[in-house]
């Protein structure tokens, strides 16, 4: 199996065995404040996550997508598809993040999450399993495309890239092999020059070896020669 498409295969299995409870939020509740100003820096993975949702048209009719990415490294740590804008569309692709990050060994903790201001991300579902990851909710204050700016130019390079590289599109179910693939191939291969014309995996993983803590001498194992 691919390995985008077994990865995928794997968080879907562990989203479908999780019993989730709540509700969205009624009207229009005060949003949190606007921590990014449209800032779309970080220093290291896991500083700044940005969410959005898109659209793809198919011949089935409307299929919505969203997309959680690090500032850091441009890596994509979660996705999902829905033929509806429920609000299990953005957790899911929230989930599939925390849970990447886990797998990984990587804690959350301080996280900021940035989003704009759809209902999806001030659901008391969201915002909870925010505040249980350890992360704090960041929403655009000027309401338009700038506000989440570089959620918005992935969503662009997905449309471009993909659904109308490839497209036209029957239904959703040729939708999610094809964008499983492409996040793995934008994730591992594509080069980005905001990150010196590397891939995100490489990105963070040069990171991850700049940072590691030098080993002491107390530390150090001394090799047998028997």
């Amino acid at each position: 199996m691919h390995r985008g498409t077994a990865d995928a295969a794997r968080w879907t299995a562990r989203r479908d065995a999780a019993a989730r409870t709540g509700t969205t939020v009624p009207g229009d509740p005060e949003l949190p404040l606007d921590l990014v100003e449209r800032a779309f820096t970080a220093t290291t993975p896991d500083q700044l996550w940005v969410a959005d949702i898109t659209y793809i048209r198919t011949f089935a009719g409307s299929v919505y997508a969203a997309f959680v990415v690090d500032v850091f490294s441009r890596r994509v740590v979660g996705w999902q598809l829905s033929t509806s804008l429920r609000t299990d569309l953005a957790l899911d692709a929230l989930e599939m993040g925390i849970w990447t990050r886990q797998r990984d060994g990587r804690d959350t903790t301080g996280l900021t999450h940035h989003s704009d201001r759809e209902v999806q991300y001030r659901a008391i579902r969201y915002t909870e399993r925010l505040a249980e990851a350890g992360a704090v909710a960041s929403v655009g204050s000027r309401g338009d495309s700038y506000d989440n700016a570089l959620a918005e130019a992935f969503n662009s390079l997905f449309k471009a890239e993909l659904v109308r590289h490839r497209g036209p599109w029957r239904s959703i179910d040729d939708l999610e092999f094809a964008v499983a693939e492409y996040i793995d191939w934008f994730n591992h291969r594509r080069l980005h020059g905001a990150i010196g014309m590397i891939p995100p995996v490489e990105a963070e993983q040069h990171h991850n070896d700049s940072h590691q803590a030098p080993v002491r001498d107390s530390e150090r194992v001394t090799p047998s020669l028997r």
